[in-house]
């Protein structure tokens, strides 16, 4: 875990997504000890952006990504694929989550921990050193069922947004 001397918190475009990353680049220059860990599951709608996210990263060739479609990083396993990450390593937590329905579509980036499961009433261990909350869907008292019906094809393409704004910060090198 990195030491920040301030804490910042905002809700930015997909635009802006590469600007949060060069902010994060300050504190973590190499590739090499950055780890993204891609929060949720392939069982709901809403929920997959985390293990989309993971796949287009491993799919563009990183190789410090947990949580995937193929290996998701759930409610299930997330204290212990949390194990897997080496000590001083900086991690960018990845994951959805519900808003006001002006904020769908943003993302909720800031230079603290994720709380995952947080709006839907599950105590689980908090994710990273800096963290990306997308907002996939506005919030109502039916969360799982708010999940289960976002639009794949907008999740999809939120996810694609947080690959590309990588990828401009974070290129993988091709030696």
């Amino acid at each position: 875990m990195s030491e920040q001397s301030y804490s910042f918190r905002a809700k930015i475009s997909g635009e802006q997504l590469p600007t949060f990353f060069s902010n994060v680049k300050v504190f973590c220059p190499s590739l090499e000890d950055l780890y993204f860990v891609c929060i949720g599951t392939d069982r709901s709608t809403g929920d997959s952006l985390g293990p989309l996210t993971g796949t287009f990263l491993k799919e563009a060739g990183y190789t410090q990504v947990i949580g995937t479609l193929d290996a998701p990083c759930d409610a299930s396993n997330l204290a212990a694929r949390l194990q897997q990450i080496p000590k001083g390593a900086t991690v960018i937590a990845i994951d959805a989550c519900l808003g006001r329905l002006t904020s769908v579509g943003f993302f909720q980036v800031a230079n603290q921990p994720l709380v995952p499961g947080e709006s839907v009433g599950k105590q689980l261990p908090h994710v990273g050193d800096f963290s990306i909350a997308a907002i996939v869907n506005a919030d109502g008292p039916k969360k799982y069922w708010i999940l289960q019906n976002t639009s794949l094809h907008f999740v999809v393409t939120m996810a694609k947004h947080i690959v590309i704004a990588i990828q401009r910060t974070y290129p993988v090198s091709l030696e």
